[in-house]
């Protein structure tokens, strides 16, 4: 339910009691759960669907504008490469670096 004054969320002002308090701390409207019509609640849902989402594909050498960062290429032993961070697994996880040495263009990731 929603205060009739302000627009904020009405709770419970104490557990088991059926008095509503406004969660907004400069309002502090209250008001019997009996009293709120039930014509003035509102229910909102809302289907969330998932969608995969797509790479944008980047023209010409994204390399020279990538950042860059000093590790060893497990291939040549170069001392720097590109990088870039991509959220590969579940939103919980970190990301995944995934980088690009600068002399061979060798590409390895690092979790």
């Amino acid at each position: 339910m929603f205060c009739p004054k302000c627009g904020g969320i009405m709770r419970p002002k104490e557990k088991g009691n059926t008095e509503l308090i406004c969660v907004n701390p400069r309002c502090a409207y209250e008001q019997e759960a009996a009293k709120m019509a039930k014509g003035s609640t509102t229910t909102i849902r809302t289907a969330m669907n998932k969608k995969e989402v797509e790479d944008c594909p980047v023209m010409g050498s994204a390399e020279s504008i990538m950042p860059t960062t000093d590790t060893c290429c497990p291939k040549c032993s170069h001392g720097k490469a590109y990088w870039y961070l991509r959220q590969t697994r579940k939103a919980d996880e970190p990301e995944t670096t995934f980088l690009t040495c600068v002399k061979c263009g060798h590409k390895w990731r690092k979790y």
